[in-house]
Protein backbone atom coordinates (compact mmCIF):
# COMPACT_ATOMS: atom_id res chain seq x y z
CA UNK A 1 0.00 0.00 0.00
CA UNK A 2 1.25 3.48 -0.88
CA UNK A 3 1.89 5.91 1.96
CA UNK A 4 -0.61 8.77 2.33
CA UNK A 5 1.39 12.03 2.37
CA UNK A 6 -1.52 14.39 3.15
CA UNK A 7 -0.34 15.32 6.66
CA UNK A 8 3.19 16.05 5.39
CA UNK A 9 1.88 18.29 2.59
CA UNK A 10 -0.51 20.15 4.90
CA UNK A 11 2.30 20.87 7.38
CA UNK A 12 4.79 21.95 4.69
CA UNK A 13 2.45 24.57 3.19
CA UNK A 14 1.94 26.56 6.41
CA UNK A 15 3.64 29.82 5.34
CA UNK A 16 2.70 29.59 1.65
CA UNK A 17 -0.50 30.43 -0.21
CA UNK A 18 -2.22 27.06 0.40
CA UNK A 19 -1.58 27.39 4.12
CA UNK A 20 -2.69 31.01 4.24
CA UNK A 21 -5.93 30.00 2.52
CA UNK A 22 -6.50 27.22 5.06
CA UNK A 23 -6.40 24.35 2.59
CA UNK A 24 -6.50 20.93 4.26
CA UNK A 25 -5.45 17.66 2.62
CA UNK A 26 -7.22 14.42 3.47
CA UNK A 27 -5.51 12.06 1.03
CA UNK A 28 -2.34 12.32 -1.05
CA UNK A 29 -1.28 9.14 -2.81
CA UNK A 30 0.09 8.60 -6.32
CA UNK A 31 -2.69 9.37 -8.78
CA UNK A 32 -5.13 10.97 -6.30
CA UNK A 33 -5.32 13.89 -3.87
CA UNK A 34 -8.34 15.04 -1.89
CA UNK A 35 -8.71 18.13 0.23
CA UNK A 36 -11.02 20.85 1.45
CA UNK A 37 -11.38 24.35 2.82
CA UNK A 38 -13.91 26.21 4.91
CA UNK A 39 -14.93 29.38 3.07
CA UNK A 40 -13.94 32.46 5.08
CA UNK A 41 -14.10 36.20 4.40
CA UNK A 42 -10.65 36.17 2.75
CA UNK A 43 -11.91 33.65 0.15
CA UNK A 44 -14.73 35.95 -0.97
CA UNK A 45 -15.07 38.42 -3.83
CA UNK A 46 -16.49 41.87 -3.00
CA UNK A 47 -19.87 40.73 -4.40
CA UNK A 48 -20.30 38.25 -1.53
CA UNK A 49 -19.61 35.11 -3.56
CA UNK A 50 -16.66 32.75 -3.44
CA UNK A 51 -13.77 34.23 -5.45
CA UNK A 52 -12.79 32.17 -8.51
CA UNK A 53 -9.14 32.46 -7.53
CA UNK A 54 -9.87 30.70 -4.23
CA UNK A 55 -11.42 27.77 -6.09
CA UNK A 56 -8.47 27.67 -8.50
CA UNK A 57 -6.03 27.75 -5.57
CA UNK A 58 -7.72 24.68 -4.07
CA UNK A 59 -7.90 22.74 -7.35
CA UNK A 60 -4.43 23.72 -8.58
CA UNK A 61 -2.86 22.89 -5.23
CA UNK A 62 -4.55 19.48 -5.21
CA UNK A 63 -3.26 18.76 -8.71
CA UNK A 64 0.20 20.11 -7.88
CA UNK A 65 0.49 17.99 -4.77
CA UNK A 66 -0.75 15.06 -6.82
CA UNK A 67 2.09 15.66 -9.24
CA UNK A 68 4.58 15.81 -6.35
CA UNK A 69 3.51 12.42 -4.99
CA UNK A 70 3.33 10.93 -8.52
CA UNK A 71 6.65 12.07 -9.99
CA UNK A 72 8.50 9.53 -12.14
CA UNK A 73 11.78 8.14 -10.86
CA UNK A 74 14.63 10.65 -11.27
CA UNK A 75 12.37 13.72 -11.52
CA UNK A 76 13.23 16.69 -9.32
CA UNK A 77 9.96 18.60 -9.50
CA UNK A 78 7.35 20.08 -11.82
CA UNK A 79 5.84 23.31 -13.05
CA UNK A 80 2.32 24.04 -14.25
CA UNK A 81 2.24 24.83 -17.96
CA UNK A 82 -1.52 25.11 -18.55
CA UNK A 83 -4.73 25.24 -16.56
CA UNK A 84 -8.43 25.65 -17.25
CA UNK A 85 -11.48 25.91 -15.05
CA UNK A 86 -15.24 25.95 -15.54
CA UNK A 87 -17.32 27.40 -12.72
CA UNK A 88 -20.78 25.93 -12.19
CA UNK A 89 -21.78 27.19 -8.75
CA UNK A 90 -20.60 28.82 -5.55
CA UNK A 91 -20.47 28.42 -1.77
CA UNK A 92 -21.19 31.18 0.74
CA UNK A 93 -19.00 32.18 3.67
CA UNK A 94 -18.94 29.46 6.35
CA UNK A 95 -19.59 26.64 3.89
CA UNK A 96 -17.20 23.84 3.07
CA UNK A 97 -15.63 23.16 -0.31
CA UNK A 98 -14.09 19.79 -1.21
CA UNK A 99 -11.77 18.85 -4.05
CA UNK A 100 -10.75 15.53 -5.58
CA UNK A 101 -7.87 15.52 -8.09
CA UNK A 102 -7.04 12.52 -10.25
CA UNK A 103 -4.19 11.75 -12.61
CA UNK A 104 -5.40 11.44 -16.21
CA UNK A 105 -1.99 11.10 -17.90
CA UNK A 106 1.24 10.27 -16.09
CA UNK A 107 4.02 10.47 -18.65
CA UNK A 108 7.76 10.89 -18.23
CA UNK A 109 7.67 14.58 -19.27
CA UNK A 110 4.10 15.69 -18.57
CA UNK A 111 1.20 14.92 -16.30
CA UNK A 112 -2.43 15.89 -16.86
CA UNK A 113 -4.70 16.20 -13.83
CA UNK A 114 -8.45 16.70 -13.46
CA UNK A 115 -10.08 18.07 -10.32
CA UNK A 116 -13.71 18.28 -9.31
CA UNK A 117 -14.62 20.90 -6.71
CA UNK A 118 -17.87 20.39 -4.79
CA UNK A 119 -19.98 22.08 -2.14
CA UNK A 120 -19.69 19.85 0.92
CA UNK A 121 -23.25 20.58 2.12
CA UNK A 122 -24.93 19.47 -1.10
CA UNK A 123 -22.34 17.48 -3.05
CA UNK A 124 -23.04 19.78 -6.00
CA UNK A 125 -20.15 20.29 -8.41
CA UNK A 126 -19.13 23.95 -8.34
CA UNK A 127 -16.06 23.75 -10.60
CA UNK A 128 -14.29 21.47 -13.05
CA UNK A 129 -10.54 21.97 -13.41
CA UNK A 130 -7.81 20.54 -15.64
CA UNK A 131 -4.09 21.28 -15.65
CA UNK A 132 -0.95 20.08 -17.36
CA UNK A 133 2.30 19.78 -15.43
CA UNK A 134 5.76 19.65 -16.99
CA UNK A 135 7.97 17.20 -15.12
CA UNK A 136 11.44 18.61 -14.33
CA UNK A 137 14.72 16.69 -14.11
CA UNK A 138 18.13 17.71 -12.76
CA UNK A 139 20.47 19.19 -15.34
CA UNK A 140 23.04 16.64 -16.47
Amino acid sequence: MTEDRSAELTAAQADNLPGLLGLEWTQAVPGRVTGRMTVAKHHMAPNGFLHAASVIALADSACGYGCVVSLPEGASGFTTIELKSNFLGTVREGGGVACAATLVHGGRNTQVWDAVVTAEATGKTIALFRCTQMVLYPKA
